[in-house]
């Protein structure tokens, strides 16, 4: 009796969230979209902010600010998004909807505005307002997940909590210090471990599904003891990165960490989904975590002439970039019923993410060049903004009803 009335308290709660606004239904939702303005916007006018034609009235440096927003403005955004999709799916509750979302979505706005004029309000203000969203999302997080019992998936709440911490320290170490070296690698090796977590698990469990139904034959390997030692050296490796990028001790295990990945990579059978772009995206951009290994670990030693900025831009623009607008519109289609299909549209955003990771490295060995980081930049924005002008309706509006199975004429329903 008690389960039976559980489960139609659960079917009431539904009900009253769908007649609420679209957006406001799933995290994903207004996440997204404000997520991939942010990214598009952020970008638009980081060029004039860089070259002293337009200013900010952040106390961040220009290239703090840039990279904060990157980071803990869009990034945030998009992980918010999906642990508040994924976590329903993971532990059988309720997802965060109405007002407490709202809450969440206020809260992250309330972040940007607060480092976009720090300036004004204190750097000491703008931290406690913008720090305030992560611990928030960390919190819920771990409550749900500690909630429905699912331990298996209690890993996740680590990284994202250093990711807390790494927005912590950035506010703290610009402020004190006027720029924040070791918070920006921080985050950066806080998303990137989250990608070898995540990925690891949704990139063969998508291959396999794809390759089951439409191309038989060899399939991902399943997550084994090897990608435990993947996941560790990697995360022994980018920590030792965030702390002493240019400590030789640091170069090995980036090496090591690189050809792991690239070993586990092979092992998902990527090769053989050119036919699905939804799934191919998911390869190509994991494909540049061990890149960004390997550029990091080469710059760690004198004898290679690495820039780290090709490091930082190989996981920032290629990982993160590629990895989130891959899960972004994914996601998108599958809770908005939709067909799993990429349009041209949807490959056009894919192309515009990857050329904007090739050009951007190249940019990093180029400096002199200035011509490949206007293309990176521009290739940027044409993909969020492109995100936003294909998903952003599906965004809006509510879930697609299941198509009704048509009856033979002359023959009853």
């Amino acid at each position: 009796m008690a389960t039976d009335a559980k489960r139609l308290d659960l079917a009431a709660q539904r009900r009253r969230a769908a007649e609420g606004p679209a957006l406001l239904s799933f995290g994903f939702r207004p996440f997204f979209l404000l997520g991939g303005l942010s990214a598009g916007l952020a970008m638009l006018v980081w060029l004039p902010i860089f070259t002293g034609t337009i200013e900010t009235s952040s106390a961040f440096s220009p290239v703090d600010w840039h990279v904060h927003e990157i980071m803990f403005g869009y990034l945030a955004a998009i992980i918010t998004g999906f642990l508040l999709t994924a976590i329903p799916n993971w532990t059988g509750r309720l997802p965060v909807q109405g007002a407490p979302l709202l809450a969440l979505v206020l809260a992250w706005l309330a972040g940007r505005f607060a480092v976009f004029f720090s300036a004004e309000i204190g750097w000491v203000a703008a931290a406690f307002i913008d720090c305030a969203f992560l611990l928030a999302v960390s919190a819920a997080a771990a409550k749900e997940i500690i909630a429905g019992r699912n331990w298996r998936n209690l890993m996740v709440v680590i990284p994202v909590t250093v990711f807390f911490l790494a927005n912590v320290l950035f506010h703290l170490e610009a402020g004190f210090e006027g720029t924040s070296d070791y918070a920006r690698r921080l985050a950066i090796a806080a998303a990137v471990i989250l990608i070898l977590i995540i990925g690891g698990r949704i990139i063969p469990s998508f291959t396999r599904n794809w390759m089951v139904r439409e191309n038989p034959g060899k399939l991902p390997v399943p997550f084994n003891g090897f990608d435990k030692i993947v996941l560790l050296v990697s995360t022994l490796a980018l920590l030792m990165w965030s702390l002493a990028p240019e400590n030789w001790i640091s170069g090995v295990l980036l090496l090591a960490a690189a050809l792991l990945n690239f070993i586990r990579l092979g092992r998902w059978a990527g090769e053989r989904c050119f036919g699905d772009w939804l799934v191919l995206i998911l390869h190509i951009g994991y494909l540049f975590v061990p890149v960004g290994l390997l550029l990091a670990g080469l710059g760690a030693f004198d004898l290679a002439d690495v820039p780290a900025i090709a490091a930082l831009h190989a996981f920032g623009i290629g990982a993160i970039g590629i990895m989130t607008l891959a899960v972004m519109t994914r996601a998108t289609l599958g809770h908005t019923g939709r067909d799993l299909k990429a349009d041209m549209a949807t490959q056009a955003i894919y192309l515009a993410i990857i050329l904007s990771a090739v050009t951007r490295i190249m940019a990093a060995f180029i400096p002199e060049n200035i011509h490949f980081l206007h293309l990176s930049a521009g290739f940027w924005c044409l993909a969020f903004f492109g995100f936003c002008l294909r998903y952003g309706p599906m965004l809006l509006r509510p879930k697609l009803r299941a198509k009704a199975v048509s009856q033979p004429q002359g023959k009853p329903a």
